[in-house]
């Protein structure tokens, strides 16, 4: 195995706060499917345990105990000396580095057997790591490989995308993480290595401002210096439909970039982080591509939200 970057293992804790947290999501998309595919394992190192979540749907309005596939496991143990460049946990999730900050083969089996699902795929980044401050990282892939899903094999080959988190997440609050927002968005698209754009949004009062992301066009990167999300239409669920996402970038270019949903899934993928998921058709800059939208909110505003689409009180 070549000499590993640091951001490609888990960081040893800075303090001993049991919610010291630590993340490594994949996801992908097979877009002529309209389905769509996560792992999302969820790491505490100061109390010895993790989470490893599995999910995949190809409907809107689906929920884990709907989608083609959803399974979660908490309290799984992590070992002292677990390496995330080779790692496999005890819910079937396998990461293994094969280039640093490049590539990695993933896979996944459901640990209670049968042909649900199988998953074996090689990530490639097709843009350099962008690190929001100093603990987190997002990226653009390539995904290329097969899953089978009820014994039906499916080639896979898309752009999808990669994210990582580590530091304290508490769960309390009534914002994201702990946070001042209740609510933000995460969203992108890959047309090609030339041509891509990708933001982190959160809503501090005022609607989603972008607080991270970049612009590719004509092959030229770019990190995001200002903008904005709006969902300009939710349907009578609450679930988002269409998606404005306006950006600058540090080299002044303007991108404004709108996307339709095609499919969605609602859960709770950590205990206080709420989301929408869904495969996005984006239009941007002359070009259209596929990605994703996620709809993020902390527990307490997803249930506002969904009550007022009921036309509910909130209590």
């Amino acid at each position: 195995m070549p000499e590993m970057h640091p951001d490609d293992e888990l960081h040893p804790p800075t303090s001993d706060d049991p919610e010291w947290t630590e993340t490594c999501w994949f996801t992908f998309t097979v877009p002529e499917r309209r389905l769509s595919g996560q792992l999302y394992p969820y790491f505490k190192p100061n109390q010895g345990v993790a989470a490893g979540g599995a999910f995949f749907w190809d409907g809107h309005h689906e929920r884990p105990e709907t989608c083609v596939y959803a399974k979660q496991f908490w309290h799984l143990p992590l070992p002292s000396d677990a390496r995330l460049t080779d790692l496999e946990l005890a819910n079937g999730i396998r990461y293994r580095c094969l280039e640093p900050q490049r590539q990695w083969a993933i896979g996944y089996d459901d640990p209670d057997g049968g042909d649900e699902i199988h998953v074996e795929l090689t990530v490639t980044g097709v843009v350099p790591p962008n690190l929001l401050g100093t603990s987190h990282v997002d990226q653009a892939c390539r995904y290329q490989g097969t899953i089978v899903l009820h014994g039906e094999e499916i080639a896979v080959d898309s752009f999808g995308f990669r994210d990582r988190s580590w530091g304290p997440r508490p769960q309390y609050g009534q914002g994201i993480h702990g946070g001042a927002s209740v609510r933000g968005g995460y969203s992108y698209a890959t047309a090609s290595e030339r041509d891509a754009f990708h933001t982190i949004t959160m809503d501090f009062g005022t609607g989603c401002v972008a607080i991270h992301g970049y612009v590719l066009r004509d092959g030229e990167w770019s990190k995001v210096a200002s903008g904005g999300r709006e969902v300009v239409e939710r349907d009578d669920e609450g679930f988002p439909v269409r998606v404005v996402v306006d950006l600058v970038d540090e080299l002044g270019r303007e991108t404004h970039a709108e996307g339709r949903l095609h499919n969605s899934i609602a859960f709770l993928i950590n205990p206080n982080l709420f989301t929408i998921n869904g495969l996005t058709e984006w239009t941007f800059d002359g070009v259209t591509a596929w990605g994703e939208d996620h709809d993020n909110h902390s527990f307490p505003d997803a249930r506002r939200l969904f009550r007022q689409a009921r036309g509910q009180s909130l209590w």
